[in-house]
């Protein structure tokens, strides 16, 4: 029979409801599990037991659990959605190892669960139901975090993070197209690198490079590549964790791609978004690894196959154009160590973050250990910027104000007779830029 402690009057507020229903589920706290006969699991001893006599079992000895905490419980107990319960989850459920999705559902007070069968079989949805549905089974590796997902969603707000960080993208490489003329590429022109956004050696000191220069791309491949891999894996992650989780994780793989340029790769220039892209879908394919039986999404090992392609043909094509003769030799091209970067961030800080979708960040001890790591390597890396190239007198590539002034001053003519000197304008013109490469 319940005390008379735990009724909670209809006039109460739902704050004082909610902290009532947890001191009431306190009780179930202080037992470390329901007693259990014996008789109760089967012959083989197999350490399982049924869903259904689970339900019988929390009857008989006089649980008073709501019905709609029953039903998380029993869908947090049968979390492969098997019909079978092992022992040992159920001990975990009733002690202070309780997942953080029935801490919440406890807290919710009067939310109720959309039916007790697993998600996949909801029938009778829309196209928009079944979009999030689907999310669900990508995301998330748990049926009840999937259940609670699909029960709370209403697109508000919409996933516009990576949206408008994806149209920003294709705005600048729009704007660079038009202005240099050149589509594929991009960065074998000689004005491309010298506009504000572009990470450069020379430029360190202006920090907003170290961010803004995920909206340049080398070429239309380099952006096609980068646009698939974020918009998705990106927006299904934002609308399941949120704009501000994954913005966190975006945003420190972007920084982290250009500092560890400006440390391991000293001399080459940064562009493209990979660092942030690959923090993401690094993250992604890390949590999918480590939750793979839970995982109910359809062809999941071709999925992460095709991912893995995606992202060694665009590391593969940074790599190769490093390396590749640059069209101005004094400057080498991008580096691709902002790849390595943003999967680090993602193997690290990101499968931490989608790791509970539900659990607050503040709340993660692991968060903050990884998080406290991340800001002393940035610290680290400051420094190296601010010391290291003196220290270790590394020579930087000229500035682009020299190149520039070389093609204004000598722009290619059609030919013309040789001078006294035996030399036309495109023979002094090809004179200079020869000593500058030798300089």
């Amino acid at each position: 029979m319940p005390d008379a402690s735990r009724d909670v009057p209809v006039h109460s507020s739902p704050a004082v409801a909610a902290n009532a229903e947890g001191d009431e589920i306190e009780v179930l706290e202080s037992i470390d599990v329901l007693p259990v006969a014996p008789e109760d699991f089967d012959s083989e001893s197999s350490g399982f037991i049924s869903t259904e006599r689970f339900r019988d079992l929390l009857a008989a000895h006089g649980s008073e659990l709501d019905p709609h905490k029953l039903e998380v419980l029993l869908a947090l107990a049968d979390g492969n959605a098997d019909g079978k319960i092992c022992y040992q989850d159920f001990v975990n459920l009733l002690s202070n190892k309780r997942s953080n999705s029935f801490r919440r559902a406890i807290l919710q007070g009067s939310r109720q669960l959309k039916g007790a069968g697993a998600l996949g079989e909801e029938v009778g949805l829309g196209l928009s139901q079944r979009l999030v549905r689907h999310i669900a089974y990508e995301t998330l590796p748990r049926e009840i975090d999937r259940k609670w997902y699909f029960d709370s969603y209403t697109c508000c707000p919409p996933p516009w993070l990576i949206l408008a960080i994806t149209i920003a993208e294709v705005a600048v490489f729009m704007y660079y197209g038009l202005q240099l003329d050149r589509w594929v590429l991009q960065v074998s022109s000689p004005h491309f690198l010298r506009g504000p956004l572009p990470y450069h050696p020379q430029l360190r000191i202006q920090a907003w490079r170290y961010l803004s220069y995920a909206f340049m791309h080398a070429g239309i491949e380099h952006l096609g590549l980068n646009m698939a891999m974020q918009l998705l894996v990106g927006v299904p992650l934002e609308m399941v964790h949120g704009a501000l989780r994954i913005g966190l994780v975006y945003v420190c793989g972007v920084l982290a791609g250009s500092l560890a340029v400006s440390v391991t790769d000293m001399t080459a220039p940064v562009v493209g978004s990979s660092g942030g892209v690959y923090a993401l879908v690094s993250a992604h394919l890390a949590n999918v690894v480590m939750n793979w039986s839970g995982m109910k999404c359809q062809f999941k090992l071709f999925r992460m196959a095709m991912a893995l392609v995606c992202m060694s043909v665009e590391f593969g094509r940074a790599v190769w154009l490093r390396f590749y003769p640059p069209a101005f030799p004094p400057c080498p091209n991008p580096s691709f160590v902002a790849h390595l970067g943003g999967v680090m961030v993602g193997l690290t800080l990101g499968v931490v973050v989608l790791q509970n979708y539900e659990q607050r960040l503040q709340e993660q001890s692991l968060f903050w250990i990884f998080f406290s790591v991340y800001l002393l390597f940035v610290l680290c890396a400051v420094f190296w910027n601010v010391f290291a190239y003196s220290l270790l007198d590394v020579r930087l590539p000229p500035l682009f104000e020299l190149q520039r002034w070389l093609h204004e001053l000598h722009p290619p003519q059609p030919h013309r007779p040789p001078n006294k000197s035996g030399l036309n304008s495109a023979g002094l013109h090809a004179k200079s830029v020869g000593l500058f490469r030798e300089n």
